[in-house]
């Protein structure tokens, strides 16, 4: 999920090889969640289930990726916000201003969505922000299929798009899903992170006091009741950043080495290992009705439906207004084409479902959602792009 910084501060091959990375981590994410789908309707089924139970240590080993592994994802996410606020694509309004309006309204489209189909079924309200989140990696993967039919500009507006999205699910999961706060543990937490901040107005450059206290603020902050992955964005937000304008980085910036180290770890591992883990779902005995279901229907609907109109009328909306310019070099079937790719929610709306929902049976609904509404979005995404023409040299900005 990194976000690409301004086209005209990036040099083309620092751009390209983004790109590359990210896609590659997207279509590794396809065949690890193909994977899952296998196993789960496969007489591995049990075996496989049992073996993401297994007690390790004080979690199981699935609590341990979705807890442990997913603060790591989490904390290279908030470098990325860090680094597009101080010195990338976000750092003025000029540059923050579309993505920020499609972003949010392509949160608050599908959870509205969401909330008229469910309507007042019992239970199921929680599970409003599962469609609210854009899966870059896996949007880009579907993308990087494309080649040059889909314009740099789309994908830089897509990555954007997403990190806005990162944030607000980031609030989204310290708000809306945190029960019970332990004192104790959050004032430990607090401590750590003013530790953390001491180091950071000392100009202390090397990287290891800053992952050692995020071990132990994850520690903290797992005890205290708040998500631990949340332990992830804090200390992100206070690891050190040199600002390298018309550079793509500064070689003695602790923010920009230490996104470079976890990026291949998070894009290659992590994110595939929470596909597989997660988006297993037997589909055997799934009929018509139950692909129908509010909570299923609501979650795809949400990512297929309420994406693609959130996105695409915030673009028409700023562009009429002259709030911003829609992506240059891109004609309006290929922005309706790139909002449709906004609805594959995979990685986040599978992680907020597993927050939103302790039943495993509404669990499993929410994967089918997320799944249906996924692959929808990126084979219609896909189609739209694969045959849009290109912009007349009228339309092109």
């Amino acid at each position: 999920m990194s976000v690409l910084r301004s086209i005209r501060r990036v040099p083309a091959s620092a751009l390209r090889t983004f790109l590359g990375h990210e896609a590659a981590g997207g279509l590794i994410l396809m065949a690890a969640a193909a994977l899952a789908l296998v196993l789960a309707n496969s007489d591995l089924a049990p075996a496989f289930a049992a073996v993401l139970h297994l007690p390790v240590g004080p979690l199981s080993l699935l609590h341990w990726i979705n807890d442990g592994l997913m603060a790591v994802f989490f904390l290279l996410v908030g470098l990325e916000i860090k680094r597009e606020l101080v010195d990338g694509h976000l750092s003025s309004w000029s540059d923050r201003a579309l993505p920020s309006i499609a972003a949010f309204a392509g949160m608050a489209v599908p959870a509205l969505v969401y909330l008229v189909i469910v309507g007042r079924t019992p239970g199921l309200a929680p599970g409003w922000a599962i469609a609210s989140a854009t899966d870059i990696a896996f949007a880009l993967g579907v993308m990087s299929l494309l080649g040059r039919r889909v314009p740099a500009s789309l994908k830089l507006f897509l990555t954007t798009v997403a990190i806005v999205d990162d944030m607000g699910a980031v609030v989204i999961i310290a708000l809306a899903y945190t029960q019970a706060i332990g004192g104790p543990a959050l004032l430990a937490a607090g401590i750590l992170l003013s530790v953390m901040f001491v180091l950071n107005r000392a100009g202390v450059t090397a990287l290891w006091p800053y992952l050692l206290l995020f071990a132990m603020l994850w520690v903290a902050v797992l005890l205290s009741g708040i998500h631990a992955t949340i332990a992830g964005v804090l200390a992100a937000s206070l690891v050190p950043i040199r600002a390298s304008p018309a550079a793509p980085d500064a070689e003695d910036s602790p923010l920009h080495r230490l996104e470079h180290r976890l990026h291949p770890w998070v894009a290659f591992v992590i994110v595939p290992v929470f596909g597989l883990a997660n988006a297993g779902v037997s589909l055997v005995d799934v009929t018509m009705g139950d692909l129908l279901a509010p909570l299923p229907l609501a979650v795809a609907a949400g990512l297929f439906l309420g994406k693609q109109v959130g996105v695409l009328g915030a673009v028409a909306f700023c562009d009429r207004l002259g709030l911003a310019c829609r992506p240059g070099h891109a004609s309006w079937v290929q922005i309706y084409g790139t909002a449709l790719l906004c609805g594959i929610g995979f990685t986040m709306s599978l992680f907020i479902g597993g927050l939103a929902f302790d039943n495993t049976a509404l669990v499993d609904e929410v994967k089918i959602g997320v799944l249906g509404g996924s692959i929808l979005s990126g084979i219609a995404g896909f189609l739209v792009l694969r045959f849009a023409s290109q912009p007349r040299i009228g339309e092109a900005k």
